[in-house]
């Protein structure tokens, strides 16, 4: 498996053979997750796969600062590539991993101490309150490891090599389930068993990504003696990702105020919200891998001083974003039912999830078009452009929503809503900054 070199090819099939491993790999993510609940729900019961849903945003607001690190190592990582700069691009993986070690280290710590009061913040209900403390601590009690995979593989990603992190996320993956049911439904550890098996599968992909690195002859070869914080590439790092770290941070935050919301028509609301969350990963995922492409062909193009690939590569992205889309939503709508029945056979918490897929798959297209620009558009080094888009549109528009709109519909259809509402007003704003910002001095494109 070696490394794929994005500025040279046809670009539709250099986008896809990149993108495709990691829309596998994300898809397979999404599965072991979609497993937890599973499992979850038929072993142990709703109030345990409420538990978990309502673990769900607190560990996204909690992880949003190594994803934006990530981010921002990513776009750096595949500009030096791309120009061919080898000392550079040694400094930057090694500052990557120390820092992978130390944010894995803080979010583990902050994220077992500050669970309770979160999740009381947010009101959740009283009957899956210990359960949901549970499994976060035990959950982020391995996030380390998490941390670590993640932006390892995120260096195999900047540099072309997606397939490799596709087969250890696989791994992983089988371990995580294999771990599941023999914790969860053989030993009946309960909520405790699912996090202790995505820790012991999160440590696994760890170990297997930093032994590739570790082995490799190529130029992003990780040696273990040369781990430093090298504070110049640490900070650049940092002023690329920061835009995208407090992104996430505060979409997961507006998502937290939504959680309430849901939470507030109670368990069998929230379970049906959990488990329509959990397929609806195979919507987001594949979004969120066409973005990830759309950074890392502009990122390599860029380096290589090929801008004109970089113009003809975000009309491809945003065509394959869409097609995706548009497919998944018809899968939802046709087997919305049969898909939430997976999680559970209760009645109620069925009715609840198939609400959740009518008010949000019909939109994600809208979601798609937000990303796929964002990230060609990051690939550039403009992260902060788009981040105060999505900061206004999926965050402040949201609790906007929630709090004077929401309460009009006197249903759960009024919070639920708050989503497609902020992917209108996305898409359209970053559609504008796409067609007219300052972003395009970077192409060297004249605007007319």
């Amino acid at each position: 498996m070696k490394t794929h070199q994005m500025t040279e090819g046809p670009i539709a099939r250099t986008i896809l053979l990149y993108s495709i491993p990691l829309i596998l790999g994300n898809l397979l993510q999404q599965l072991y997750n979609a497993a937890d609940s599973l499992i979850v729900g038929n072993f142990v019961g709703d109030r345990a796969l409420a538990a978990v849903g309502a673990s769900g945003n607190l560990i996204f607001v909690l992880i949003a600062l190594y994803l934006g690190a990530s981010s921002g190592a990513g776009i750096i990582i595949a500009q030096l590539y791309g120009s061919r700069d080898r000392e550079r691009l040694g400094i930057a993986v090694h500052t990557t991993i120390t820092l992978a070690l130390i944010l894995g280290t803080v979010i583990m710590i902050a994220g077992i101490f500050v669970a309770p009061a979160l999740l009381s913040v947010l009101g959740t209900p009283t009957e899956v309150m210990p359960q949901a403390i549970l499994y976060l601590r035990i959950f982020f009690g391995g996030m380390i490891f998490n941390v670590v995979y993640n932006m390892a593989a995120g260096i195999l990603n900047a540099v072309g090599n997606s397939r490799r992190s596709l087969v250890y996320l696989g791994v992983a993956s089988i371990t995580n389930i294999l771990l599941d049911l023999l914790l969860v439904a053989g030993m009946k550890l309960g909520i405790a068993g699912a996090a202790i098996a995505t820790d012991l599968s999160q440590l696994l992909s760890a170990i297997l990504v930093l032994r590739f690195l570790q082995k490799t002859s190529e130029d992003y070869r990780v040696s273990i003696k040369d781990l430093h914080l090298n504070v110049p590439m640490a900070v650049r790092i940092m002023q690329v990702g920061i835009p995208t770290a407090i992104q996430n941070a505060v979409i997961g935050l507006s998502n937290l105020f939504i959680q309430a919301g849901v939470n507030s028509y109670g368990t069998a609301a929230v379970a049906g919200f959990t488990a329509y969350m959990k397929v609806d990963g195979f919507n987001i995922m594949p979004i969120m891998s066409f973005s990830l492409a759309a950074t890392t062909f502009t990122g390599q193009n860029l380096g290589a001083g090929k801008c004109d690939r970089v113009k003809k590569g975000m009309r491809t992205v945003v065509l394959m974003g869409l097609i995706y889309t548009a497919c998944m939503t018809g899968i939802m709508l046709l087997f919305a039912q049969s898909i939430i029945g997976w999680f559970s056979n209760d009645p109620e918490v069925i009715a609840y999830g198939v609400i959740a897929v009518w008010s949000l798959a019909p939109f994600y297209t809208l979601l798609s078009l937000i990303h796929d620009l964002a990230g060609m558009i990051r690939g550039t080094g403009h992260t902060v452009e788009p981040m105060l888009i999505i900061l206004f549109s999926l965050c402040l528009f949201r609790i906007f929503w929630i709090h004077l709109i929401a309460p009009r519909f006197g249903s759960i259809w009024g919070v639920l809503y708050t989503y497609p509402s902020s992917f209108l007003v996305g898409a359209i704003l970053m559609s504008l900054y796409a067609w007219k910002g300052r972003w395009k001095t970077a192409l060297n494109v004249e605007e007319t």
